[in-house]
This record gives C-alpha cells, structure tokens and sequence, in this order.
C-alpha cells in the first residue's frame, strides 16, 4: 500500500495551489503518514501499522479494536 492510511483510508489529494501571482499549479497535497508498531491488546501482539498523524491521535484516545478487527479481516497483514 502506497501513500494510504490503513485505518482511516485517507490517500493523496490533487488540487491547485494559488500562489501570489495568481497562476495555478497542479500540486499534490500528500497525508501525514507515520509506520507504527503498535500493541494490539485484543489480538496480544504487536501489529505494524502505516497511519496518519490523526489516526494516531484516535487510536490513542478510542483503543486498538478498530486495528483488531481489520487484522481478524485480513485487511491489515500481520508479519
């Protein structure tokens, strides 16, 4: 998987950056993607994940069961 969170599914967006001048060029706008090796309590291991920074944030508040439950539906492969 490329660029994409695994959790939330954000992936890049494209649109047109508007500088000073007013022209505008195509820009690609890429997520804040972190590869983190988290412990899953449900699952009683550790589980290596690619994320977005606010991915990060709501698992940290919320838990690990939403990652639980993509590994039980061999969405997230284990290592």
């Amino acid at each position: 998987m490329s660029r994409t969170c695994q959790v939330t599914g954000v992936k890049p967006n494209s649109r047109s950056s508007t500088p000073h001048a007013h022209n505008h060029p195509n820009r690609r706008f890429l997520p804040n993607l972190q590869k983190k090796r988290i412990w899953v309590q449900e699952l009683n291991r550790f589980v290596t994940v690619k994320l977005t920074a606010n991915a990060i944030k709501t698992i940290a508040k919320n838990g690990t069961a939403v990652i639980a439950q993509l590994v039980r539906e061999k969405k997230i492969a284990i290592r």
